[in-house]
């Protein structure tokens, strides 16, 4: 008897120092029970397949008929594993919620799947967020790899992507090519999905800010002509000033 109080004892202090947090989407909570090990299925199973390895590790990762890709976050230095442990929301829960409020505003992004956070008392661990595999195949980076077909088409609907999310008041800080995925639809439409989210930002965007946020996106002064005219379409500003804004904040 002595024994069982003791072990409970000490379970809830370990459950004190080290907490940790599950987050899945309803539509996948048959994939909870996946996710409340998922660091011991990544660190100790090594479960999916390496797709990109740097900072942060992703893996496209199947799992009961879900095809996700899974990303690690590196472990924060500590004066940000003392915030997140206390004051702010890690970057998997944002990039949850952001995936969840650009869908309802219309602006595509991989499906969110769920995410998991751990901390070892105040301070803040590792995080993992899920998604769905992106039905989009290509990234931004191959429209400057040569005369990409339909390249005008592409970059016109990116630019109106990022003013549907300007209007909306949000702002990705990290607008670059590895973040912007496009596909050609099957009625000829081209599919624009926004990735990366846990970098945006919440204000009103102005013309000086819109335009500026164009700035990581490489392309020839053409290419910056066709995004600049169809941003300004879209906001209802002048073409001419938004290129001329776009050029200034690539000195």
């Amino acid at each position: 008897m002595k024994k069982t109080l003791f072990a409970r004892l000490c379970g809830a202090v370990h459950r004190l120092f080290h907490r940790h947090r599950v987050c899945v989407h309803p539509r996948y909570a048959r994939l909870e029970s996946f996710f409340d090990l998922l660091p011991e299925h990544w660190e100790e199973h090594r479960v999916g397949t390496v797709i990109y390895r740097g900072r942060n590790e992703l893996r496209e990762v199947e799992r009961d008929g879900v095809t996700m890709v899974i990303k690690a976050f590196r472990r924060p230095n500590i004066v940000n594993r003392l915030a997140y442990g206390i004051l702010r929301p890690s970057k998997a829960c944002r990039s949850y919620r952001y995936a969840l409020l650009l869908r309802q505003k219309g602006i595509d992004t991989p499906a969110p799947v769920g995410y998991y956070t751990e901390r070892s008392g105040f301070l803040f661990g590792r995080s993992y967020y899920a998604c769905l595999k992106s039905a989009c195949p290509h990234t931004y980076a191959e429209l400057i790899s040569g005369n990409y077909p339909g390249q005008e088409r592409i970059l016109a609907a990116i630019a109106r992507t990022a003013a549907t999310m300007h209007e909306a008041g949000m702002i990705h800080k990290d607008f670059s090519r590895g973040n912007i995925l496009f596909g050609e639809q099957p009625d000829g439409s081209v599919r624009i999905e926004i990735i990366d989210l846990n970098r945006i930002r919440f204000r009103y965007v102005g013309i000086e800010d819109g335009c500026r946020n164009f700035e990581r996106l490489p392309g020839t002064p053409a290419m910056l002509r066709i995004l600049a005219e169809a941003y300004a379409q879209a906001r209802g500003w002048d073409a001419d000033e938004c290129y001329r804004l776009m050029l200034k904040y690539r000195e």
